[in-house]
């Protein structure tokens, strides 16, 4: 197999939640750039079908915007058979559906801290479970779920956060080891600190501005693009040996 085949998608199958804002659509887009036909969902019905038609108009694939709650069992079943429906198979399920709560521990409510868990965390867990029969089926079956450098390090005023990212990064350990077998390969990437809308606003903060200074290696905040080449990786033929890893794209945060 040539270096090129590594990375061609090309008769694959993908499923991005969350895919109608930030790295979702870069993953989404790079996905599609890379040959397979997509799926993206979030629970915005008209602007998942507005980006989805925007999406494959500018790579020439095709894309297919179904809205749901990952969170909701029912949802996530229904966005896998979706996925069935329109193209009769999955090969690539990338779960970056999430939210991102700050404040204390005295600040939020349980309801908050729940709701963190409910969707980054439940949420993956749901879809992996839904998907797993469609990917069985697949001789390329890769999971990538979307963890994050909060859960490796600590913050400040992020218990939600970080207590559901490291959950995540947990669950793809043990999913890995379970579905060895089949098998499907499951992975994450822990992204660093980059500007997607959830940050923009946070962009000058101090503690972020400490951050960039003194703790991410190469001092900048990452470029939504540089998320692209790392899924590629892990969704193509080139991670047929990697399953269980924690892919940090950091900057070099975590090296400390």
């Amino acid at each position: 197999m040539t270096v090129q085949q590594l990375f061609d998608l090309n008769g694959r199958v993908a499923l991005v939640t969350g895919g109608s804002r930030g790295l979702g659509v870069a993953m989404a887009t790079a996905l599609s750039e890379a040959g397979a036909r997509v799926i993206i969902t979030s629970s915005n019905d008209a602007e998942i079908t507005q980006r989805a038609a925007q999406i494959a108009a500018n790579t020439g694939s095709e894309v297919v915007g179904v809205a749901g709650d990952v969170s909701l069992e029912a949802d996530c079943e229904r966005v896998v058979a979706a996925a069935e429906q329109a193209f009769g198979r999955l090969d690539i399920l990338v779960n970056n559906a999430g939210i991102n709560l700050r404040g204390s521990i005295d600040e939020l409510g349980i309801a908050d801290f729940e709701r963190s868990l409910s969707v980054n965390v439940t949420g993956t867990w749901l879809m992996c479970r839904a998907a797993r029969r469609l990917l069985a089926q697949s001789p390329t079956a890769r999971v990538v779920n979307v963890g994050s450098t909060f859960g490796s390090v600590g913050a400040a005023n992020r218990t939600a956060y970080t207590s559901a990212k490291g959950a995540v990064h947990q669950l793809t350990r043990a999913l890995a080891m379970e579905w060895a077998s089949i098998p499907i390969n499951v992975n994450a990437l822990a992204p660093g600190p980059f500007l997607t809308d959830m940050n923009l606003t946070h962009q000058f903060s101090g503690h972020a501005v400490r951050v960039i200074e003194h703790e991410v290696a190469l001092k900048r905040w990452a470029e939504i693009a540089e998320i692209t080449g790392p899924l590629v990786f892990l969704a193509g033929g080139a991670s047929s040996y990697v399953t269980g890893s924690i892919l940090a794209v950091d900057g070099g945060w975590t090296t400390h």
